[in-house]
């Protein structure tokens, strides 16, 4: 039978598996369901038209599913969907999505979200990422597989963090970093690859050398961007490197991080 506290309110309409844990002083509204094995601890709020993925763990103070802090949004029937076996801890922010961002913030699965980070309205978080304490996503951020924002970060509305990138502690991002991009500093630039994420998780060397190349080649300090990127399309590059061109060749509303002048 599922575990609820006696002191935890479940409004009606509430969906909690039979595996499910809710804790002391938890309030679940009438939109939420959790699946299989979810364990809110102490004091967590879900509300909003909210779904938890099997395994998620929630820690205390917790406000997950709450309206976006966005004055455009008017009520509409918005959701939040986090997937499987997260970790989410202290006094985390997660908001619903907006009729302007698709309606649905999206969490993927084994993230690690660290006390006080918060994901605004309509982002679109993949699977294994960490967001360490404090890191703050603005609105319609996408942040892909295996990215680590660091401690005290901040992330302008509409950028995009490729999979595998770094993002240094206490750096301001307002521009797109490539896949397996390194970035840092308070306003922040580019300052290389993420080598050490990816020989942790097993790539290839003959992988990494050729990221190694496009991205010295990328931003070389001759020609312009656009015949720098010609050349390298030329070299029908693959793997990795061409994770890159084609996360630069995407549609975005953001310029490049790009290295310091």
């Amino acid at each position: 039978m599922v575990t609820i506290h006696p002191t935890a309110i479940i409004e009606d309409g509430a969906q909690i598996h039979e595996t499910a844990e809710v804790g002391p002083y938890c309030v679940i509204g009438p939109k939420v369901q959790l699946e299989a094995g979810v364990k809110l601890h102490s004091h967590v709020v879900i509300v909003g038209k909210t779904s938890v993925g099997e395994g998620t763990e929630i820690y205390p103070f917790s406000s997950i599913g709450q309206i976006p802090q966005d004055l455009k949004f008017s009520g509409e029937d918005s959701e939040l969907v986090i997937g499987k076996n997260n970790r989410i801890r202290e006094y985390v922010t997660i908001n619903l999505g907006t009729k302007g961002g698709g309606m649905v913030t999206r969490i993927g699965d084994n993230c690690l979200i660290m006390a006080s980070a918060h994901v605004a309205h309509d982002c679109q978080i993949g699977n294994n990422v960490i967001l360490v304490n404090n890191a703050t996503l603005a609105g319609h951020v996408e942040v892909g597989d295996f990215a680590i924002v660091g401690g005290l970060s901040a992330v302008h509305q509409f950028v995009r963090i490729g999979q595998h990138a770094m993002i240094g502690g206490m750096s301001g991002v307002e521009n797109d970093v490539i896949p397996y991009g390194l970035v840092m500093g308070e306003r922040a630039r580019l300052s290389g690859l993420n080598l050490v994420g990816l020989k942790r998780r097993g790539f290839e060397r003959k992988d990494i050398s050729d990221l190694q190349a496009t991205f010295r080649q990328i931003f070389a300090d001759e020609g312009t961007m656009a015949e720098r990127l010609e050349k390298e399309q030329s070299e029908n590059r693959q793997g990795l490197a061409r994770d890159v061109l084609d996360f630069i060749g995407s549609d975005s509303s953001r310029a490049l991080c790009q290295p310091k002048d």
